[in-house]
């Protein structure tokens, strides 16, 4: 589990966890409509990803309802509130049987 408010550390989070993790619960929070940095890490690595919201993306702003990392990750799970990791979690767990 890891946390930070700032884009440089996630991407050194993500690319420190190439070759120690089998997959990635992630969520992204207002970098998923802005990162390219955090785009590349993630298909850079190739580990599995799950993106999740706490919120509905898709029922905010329009800037909002667009993810630049969909293309890279597995699945997203968006709405649920802190429920979304667990599920995030369950999906990315299916993902990898």
């Amino acid at each position: 589990i890891y946390q930070t408010n700032h884009e440089g550390c996630l991407v050194d989070a993500i690319q420190n966890a190439y070759g120690k993790v089998d997959g990635i619960v992630f969520n992204p929070a207002a970098y998923t409509h802005t990162s390219v940095a955090i785009l590349d890490a993630v298909k850079g690595v190739g580990i599995p990803t799950v993106e999740v919201h706490m919120t509905n993306i898709h029922a905010r702003e329009d800037f909002r309802q667009k993810s630049l990392l969909t293309e890279v990750c597995k699945g997203m799970i968006a709405g649920f509130g802190a429920n979304s990791y667990i599920l995030g979690l369950y999906g990315l767990i299916d993902l990898l049987k």
